[in-house]
């Protein structure tokens, strides 16, 4: 591990530290009480009575979270192409970089519906995609649309790195040759 991938995952730490601190959270309206109307960020320790985390957009925002930790490990790294230079962008690395793009606008502008169209419906209602911070206090956020788009990204980013992945294979001289029969037989010169 390089010292690069040690400050991504020490930042990731902090960011999970306070991702856990600060939670979303939705409070139940005085008029329904199945409706949860989604109240924002705050303090974990100094909630209003009539205020219950948002488990599912807590979960969500930790996968993206780990996921962009994941793929600023993978950025990283320590990578050489078989002529000795750093190899520093290729197909992979750009699928890696939209998809953490993705992932962030995900959370950051979640899918909302107003609070009076909740119902138990499968499908729910859908009003707009808004800034997470500048929602009205009207809305909710619909947790199946913004699983639907975090799944989406995440499987079709795995299968597009997947894709692009990039076989070094090459010919092996005759001096690589003998070299990996001596190594594979345990003999010595």
């Amino acid at each position: 591990m390089n010292l690069k991938q040690k400050i991504a995952l020490a930042l990731g730490a902090v960011n999970l530290v306070a991702l856990w601190l600060f939670p979303p959270f939705d409070s139940f309206s005085f008029t329904d009480t199945k409706a949860l109307i989604f109240a924002g960020f705050h303090f974990r320790f100094a909630r209003a009575a009539n205020e219950a985390v948002n488990g599912d957009m807590l979960f969500l925002e930790i996968v993206v979270l780990l996921v962009n930790i994941g793929v600023a490990w993978l950025l990283l790294r320590d990578e050489k192409d078989k002529t000795g230079t750093r190899g520093y962008f290729n197909y992979q690395n750009a699928i890696l970089l939209v998809m953490a793009a993705n992932l962030t606008v995900i959370i950051l502008f979640p899918p909302f519906q107003l609070y009076y169209a909740v119902t138990s419906a499968l499908l729910p209602t859908f009003e707009g995609f808004y800034f997470i911070f500048l929602a009205g206090p009207m809305l909710t956020i619909v947790t199946p649309i913004l699983y639907l788009e975090v799944i989406f990204v995440l499987f079709n980013g795995s299968i597009l790195w997947l894709l692009f992945n990039r076989v070094k294979e090459h010919d092996l001289t005759p001096q690589e040759a003998a070299e990996l029969m001596r190594k594979l037989s345990g003999k010595h010169r």
